[in-house]
């Protein structure tokens, strides 16, 4: 897969026609080119392939994505989707306006040919748009699509990976399961290795309380890189023991956001058996970081950037799910 070899195909007219456009307005170099390079569309085009693949290669048993699932690259494959009628609205304006009046006036009048876009533009600009359609269904089909996601035991690495729950379950993505890498063993007899490994086993129960209920397996730290087969058996091992790693080993999304109103959602997290024990929820929320505590369970969610600004106003239980309503002030 060369990512950039695509990009320079699929959207080299593009990036001429802005720096063209940025030249005229007085910005030049390496400035007006990077402009005319949406952020995120490396990844755009790297899962565009996963549609391609699976369109036109059948006899195939299972597709392996190794990508990071940031919540940019998730907001631009909605776009299709999102702005569906603003592109339609674009290609009339092209077809009826741009290329019968417009740009043949443009070729005489230097001023407006410079923001005038050349009929390729558009065309590589709906190219873009059809190629990334339906992805987002594809990626959400519970039935063909998982998503697992791979971490070390660090407050970081554990931070953003909950961040990545959260938007991949906002688009109606599965995880479906959770892998712990890099583990220290926790036999040894070096002081300094057993200091590692309590720091570790603490983000260890971290990452079991804020995944729950998904399942979340452990790979140690080997005493040689992972690299051929070999090594990869041992992994697989360790990751999947005796089940099929084909196999969907959970279904649900446990955090959902619900759009109630304008300004009023609910989020709503999966709490298995907590609606049976009797105690208030307390909800805690600190910047994108919501905290829930009930008795001695705390569980945290990162939240989407959208509700960062608005405050919980309630919480309740519902079928084993923990119900919280957030309200713009």
């Amino acid at each position: 897969v060369s990512v950039f070899g695509d990009l320079n195909l699929n959207w080299d007219v593009v990036r001429e026609h802005f720096a063209h456009l940025m030249a005229s307005r007085g910005i030049e170099g390496v400035y007006a080119e990077e402009m005319g390079v949406l952020p995120g569309m490396e990844e755009l085009f790297s899962l565009s392939y996963i549609k391609r693949y699976n369109e036109e290669q059948k006899d195939f048993d299972l597709l392996v994505v190794d990508c990071a699932p940031t919540g940019e690259t998730l907001r631009l494959l909605s776009l299709p989707e999102t702005f569906g009628w603003f592109i339609k609205f674009i290609r009339n304006v092209e077809k009826y306006m741009v290329k019968p009046m417009i740009r043949p006036l443009s070729k005489k009048v230097k001023k407006l040919d410079d923001f005038v876009a050349p009929e390729e533009v558009y065309e590589k600009v709906d190219n873009l748009f059809s190629s990334t359609e339906g992805i987002i269904d594809l990626l959400a089909d519970g039935s063909k699509t998982t998503m697992r996601l791979v971490m070390n035991p660090e407050k970081m690495v554990i931070k953003e990976s909950m961040r990545a729950l959260t938007y991949l379950n906002l688009y109606g993505i599965t995880v479906d399961r959770i892998t712990v890498n890099r583990v220290m063993p926790d036999q040894s007899p070096d002081p300094y290795f057993q200091q590692w490994r309590g720091i570790q086993q603490k983000y260890i129960d971290q990452i079991n309380d804020a995944f729950d209920p998904i399942p979340v397996a452990e790979v140690p730290l080997f005493n040689n890189e992972v690299v051929g087969l070999e090594m990869l058996r041992k992994v697989g091992e360790k990751v999947y023991g005796s089940d099929d790693p084909i196999d969907i080993f959970f279904k649900e999304n446990p955090i959902n956001v619900i759009k109630n109103s304008e300004g009023h959602y609910t989020v709503r997290v999966k709490l298995p058996f907590m609606e049976n024990m009797g105690l208030e929820p307390k909800i805690m929320k600190l910047g994108d970081d919501l905290t829930i505590r009930i008795g001695d369970y705390q569980k945290i969610v990162a939240l989407p950037i959208f509700l960062a600004g608005m405050e919980s106003t309630g919480a309740s239980f519902e079928g084993g799910w923990l119900n919280i309503e957030f309200t713009k002030e």
